[in-house]
């Protein structure tokens, strides 16, 4: 499978669009995490633990896009973008969202 931030796969030919895939991956909020990254915002720092967590959730999401896209035969996923933002449920604590999407392609001569 070709994963791709660039819209144009040097050399490939592109034998079909197969349409917008999107991936999304929500992780809920960690009382011990918030509270050492809470402590971090005070003194200053980084984050690691949520630094961590981000990074698992791109990977997660990555993951998830492939298979969508494999279900609709393709073989390549072009133009990938990945955005984080947040979703609040009340004052008691916020999800944290990370999108995926990208243009599901096949390709000729690729597995």
């Amino acid at each position: 499978m070709i994963l791709s931030t660039t819209d144009v796969i040097q050399g490939a030919i592109v034998e079909a669009y197969l349409g917008v895939v999107t991936a999304e991956v929500v992780y809920g909020g960690n009382a011990l995490r918030d509270f050492f990254a809470g402590l971090r915002d005070f003194i200053g720092g980084r984050t690691g633990s949520y630094e961590r967590v981000f990074e698992q959730g791109q990977q997660d999401a990555i993951a998830e896009l492939e298979k969508r896209a494999v279900r609709l035969g393709a073989n390549g996923v072009i133009g990938i973008t990945i955005n984080t933002g947040t979703i609040n449920l009340d004052e008691t604590g916020v999800l944290l969202l990370i999108t995926a999407t990208g243009t599901a392609i096949r390709v000729q001569g690729q597995p």
